[in-house]
C-alpha cells in the first residue's frame, strides 16, 4: 500500500493521510475513548464499515500514527496503539471538537454538552495536555486487552 501526496504544500499532505471521513475519527476513539482493538472500532456509534476500518487501520500504521501488537494472552487478536505521531494529533482532536461545539451546533443540536465540553471551551491547550496524559496513562496501566 503506497502512500501517495498530491504536492509538497503540508496541509495538503496531512489531508492526504488525515483528511477522509473515517482516520480522524479512529483517532479520537483510540485517544479519547480507549478502543484498542478492531471490535472496539466496529461496536462504537459512528459504525465504520469493516473493509474501511481495515484500510484505514493498514494506511495508520503505515504513517506510524499507530501500532499494532498481540496481547500476551490472547494471540488472535490485534492490539492498536497510538504511537507518538499519533498522540500528537491531540492538539487537533481538540480544535475540531471546539470548532464544532462553537460552529455546528446549530445544525447538530445533540451534540455533547459535558463538563468536558466547559474545560475544552476554556481551555482547548490544556484539554489537549490532558487527552495526552490520560492516553499515556491509560497505555501504561492496559498492557492487554481482556
Amino acid at each position: 500500500m503506497e502512500t501517495k501526496f498530491r504536492c509538497d504544500c503540508p496541509i495538503t499532505s496531512a489531508l492526504d493521510v488525515l483528511g477522509d471521513r473515517w482516520t480522524l475519527v479512529i483517532v479520537k476513539q483510540m485517544l479519547m475513548e480507549g478502543r484498542c482493538t478492531f471490535k472496539d472500532f466496529v461496536e462504537s456509534d459512528e459504525a465504520i464499515a469493516t473493509n474501511i476500518l481495515s484500510a484505514r487501520l493498514k494506511l495508520l500504521e503505515k504513517v506510524g500514527i499507530i501500532s499494532k501488537s498481540k496481547p500476551p494472552h490472547n494471540k488472535k487478536t490485534n492490539l492498536y496503539r497510538l504511537t507518538e505521531r499519533g498522540i500528537a494529533l491531540a492538539p487537533i482532536i481538540a480544535e475540531l471538537a471546539f470548532w464544532s461545539d462553537q460552529h455546528l451546533r446549530e445544525f447538530n443540536p445533540i451534540i455533547a454538552d459535558t463538563p468536558e465540553m466547559e474545560f475544552l471551551r476554556q481551555d482547548r491547550a490544556g484539554f489537549a495536555r490532558v487527552l495526552e496524559s490520560n492516553y499515556r496513562a491509560q497505555i501504561s496501566d492496559n498492557s492487554g486487552v481482556d
